[in-house]
């Protein structure tokens, strides 16, 4: 299986997860309000997991595509079917939110509960994800800008898109690099230094990572075109001040994934 837990698992409906999640928010008070607001957040959590026999601490999720494998653990999941984030930060952003959803769509659980102890008033924040894994897996390619014949390109691609669909869009995009980077050889073949040149001077080195010699790749998550051709613009000009001949450029989207070859011609 693509993606393991060993806990057993259940969707929850929103009525009944408002439910328990009112019963467990009062219990994270009152432990908040016990031992005050400067300890680190994993106290707070093994305290609630002492009150309640609903939360498991540090459970294991594992992501694997044939020789790769990567275990997350999530700080908590509440009622089988819910997974409880918690922080100590002075503001929640939007990559905690993002780190929470990655979790979400890895487990395909709707529910999820955001908890910053830090600030005087302890903060929570519902994070739902109603993007199933079925819908995930549910997407197209677009290679209008491809190039057949880069050194490093076809394994690249078919590599990704077999990832792609074992696991599905819109997870994390550490994990599809992490992935791509040990099947395409390990870190000590493909993150490589790089030098930086401007107007026949070097300027230094650059990491990067390369699916071949002299060229490397990029992932991103851009949702709009204006910012696909943002980037088109300032990655085509990082390959014409470097020694790379090529950038293998894929943008993963929702449901369209494109591949694109940059090179210092534009």
């Amino acid at each position: 299986m693509p993606i393991t837990c060993q806990q057993a698992l259940r969707p929850l409906s929103r009525e009944e997860f408002g439910r328990l999640s009112y019963d467990l928010m009062a219990d994270v008070l009152a432990i908040r309000n016990e031992l005050g607001r400067f300890f680190d957040e994993k106290h707070y959590k093994q305290a609630l997991a002492l009150r309640r026999q609903d939360v498991i601490l540090e459970v294991p999720v594992c992501a694997s595509h044939q020789t790769f494998s990567k275990t997350y653990f999530l700080d908590a999941l509440f009622a089988e079917g819910a997974i409880l984030e918690f922080k100590a930060a002075e503001a929640l952003t939007r990559r905690h939110k993002a780190q929470l959803l990655h979790y979400q769509m890895l487990l395909d659980l709707e529910h999820g509960l955001l908890i910053n102890v830090r600030p005087e008033r302890v903060v929570k924040e519902f994070v739902n994800c109603a993007l199933r894994r079925r819908d995930r897996l549910d997407f197209r390619i677009s290679a209008t800008d491809w190039r057949e014949g880069v050194p490093g390109g076809y394994h690249f691609r078919s590599v990704l898109t077999e990832l792609l669909q074992d696991w599905g869009t819109s997870l994390d995009l550490n994990l599809y690099e992490e992935a791509l980077t040990h099947l395409l050889g390990g870190e000590s073949r493909v993150l490589r230094f790089v030098k930086v040149r401007l107007d026949g001077a070097e300027l230094g080195q650059q990491m990067f990572r390369l699916a071949a010699d002299q060229v490397a790749f990029k992932l991103t998550a851009l949702d709009s075109m204006i910012s696909q051709r943002r980037f088109a613009h300032h990655a085509t000009q990082l390959v014409s001040h470097t020694d790379l001949d090529a950038l293998l450029w894929a943008n993963l989207g929702r449901h369209e994934i494109t591949y694109s070859c940059l090179t210092p011609e534009g």
